[in-house]
């Protein structure tokens, strides 16, 4: 029997909140269930990778000891980056985002890329991981980039939809050649505003130009790092939207790769 993948994924934060009994003095870590499903489709096992600080901290397990035992990490979407992590201050307190969120994943980034695993990026993954390797962000699109798309729509969610151009003779380019749709969905308020050293664009929105996929090409063949801004694992049946699947293919295949190294 084929040993299956075992894909470390970012965990969500939800903080103590008085105005919730059950919850006040808690904080909770958590994978959403269509991410889950999404790494599953794949064949792979998802594996939440918990903070291994905070009030509750015991014992001695780091992260370097989940990108040993794991193949592979997705960041997971989710609270804005705080601008305090590219060097701004936050332009509203609405925009602070999750300062210890930051930490963690950047801390994450660092112990999979330090071991080798490939890291896969998704809609806050990317922002991070831009910010992680030097680059900046939009704070908010609206108010920096007015001439921009509504990429986050309250209303409609997961149900907002833009054109993707792939920038030719890419990894992404290579990998979605042929697909019957280009659509995708858009679910975000900020945004890539200076990319990171090492990093080149292989997407963005037509209309507007805003980056849409990164990956990082200034390593040795081992660093394996690739973001889109999109959500791949929000895609439904049916729908008239980009069959993203080669990309989560291409990243266990670099998942099986580094476990074989």
């Amino acid at each position: 029997m084929k040993t299956r993948l075992k894909i470390g994924v970012s965990a969500c934060f939800f903080y103590p909140d008085p105005q919730r009994s059950a919850f006040a003095p808690k904080t909770l870590q958590y994978l959403e269930q269509s991410m889950a499903h999404w790494v599953m489709s794949g064949g792979a096992l998802p594996v939440m990778i918990p903070s291994p600080v905070g009030d509750t901290a015991r014992g001695d397990v780091c992260f370097e000891d989940y990108a040993q035992w794991l193949d592979g990490l997705v960041m997971h979407g989710g609270a804005d980056v705080w601008p305090g992590s590219y060097g701004e201050t936050p332009l509203q307190e609405d925009w602070s985002g999750d300062r210890l969120r930051d930490e963690y994943d950047q801390a994450l980034v660092k112990a999979f890329v330090a071991a080798g695993k490939p890291v896969f990026g998704i809609c806050r993954g990317l922002q991070l991981i831009n910010v992680a390797f030097g680059g900046t962000l939009f704070q908010d699109i609206p108010t920096q980039k007015p001439e921009a798309l509504v990429h986050r729509n309250e209303a409609v969610y997961d149900q907002n939809f833009h054109a993707l151009k792939i920038v030719p003779k890419t990894r992404l380019d290579a990998l979605l050649t042929g697909a019957s749709s280009y659509q995708i969905n858009s679910v975000h308020h900020q945004g890539i505003k200076d990319l990171a050293p090492g990093f080149v664009v292989e997407a963005h929105c037509p209309q507007d130009g805003m980056i849409e996929a990164i990956r990082y090409v200034g390593g040795t063949g081992r660093d394996w790092v690739a973001a889109v801004q999109w959500h791949p694992e929000f895609r439904q049946a049916g729908q008239d939207v980009l069959d993203d699947t080669p990309l989560l293919t291409d990243f266990l295949n670099a998942a099986e790769a580094a476990r074989l190294a």
